[in-house]
């Protein structure tokens, strides 16, 4: 029986390895070209909703520099602005579409994407009675948002407070954004 070196062996495992996540790779790789472009018109089509959601008539993306990065995009309507901004939320951002008519006042809010805990922060997102309810408070608001924990006239998500200082925050940056535009 022979016996294989050392480095010869240590060799035969990291090439072995290699292979295997040169192939892996490469099948990752052929998913992500056939998914991309399927996972790209399907995020498009959520944010036209949104858009649609909190501006009625829909809007035409205009050019807007944020200081505060939490203003992704703004598109300006006949009634208004929708403004994509995405607070930090408990787990991660919330991705929300905010309408703001030229008035300064909120027509509403949609939440487009979120990693915020289920059956808590995730009811501002729902269809739900808690989470409908929760988002219609903002409707008519204008200058300064926050939860009334906070000394403000939002009643925050029960156990989700943090999300509901991140749709406030977002609110805020959406209202701030739509005066500068003026």
């Amino acid at each position: 029986m022979k016996t294989e070196s050392s480095a010869a062996y240590i060799a035969r495992l990291a090439i072995t390895l290699l292979l295997i996540t040169a192939v892996v790779a490469a099948a990752l790789a052929a998913v992500n070209s056939v998914t991309a472009p399927k996972i790209q018109a399907i995020n498009e089509q959520k944010t036209q909703t949104a858009i649609e959601a909190v501006l009625p008539g829909g809007g035409e993306e205009i050019a807007f520099t944020d200081d505060t990065g939490l203003v992704s995009t703004v598109y300006k309507g006949q009634s208004g602005y929708a403004v994509e901004v995405t607070p930090s939320g408990f787990n991660g951002t919330v991705t929300m579409m905010v309408g703001v008519d030229n008035a300064g006042k909120v027509l509403g809010i949609s939440v487009v994407n979120h990693t915020e805990t289920a059956g808590l922060g995730a009811e501002a997102a729902s269809q739900g009675a808690a989470g409908t309810a929760f988002r219609s408070q903002f409707t008519g608001m204008s200058g300064s948002v926050s939860v009334t924990k906070d000394g403000g006239q939002v009643d925050a998500l029960t156990g989700a407070t943090i999300t509901s200082r991140a749709v406030c925050t977002g609110v805020n940056a959406a209202l701030n954004a739509v005066a500068k535009l003026g």
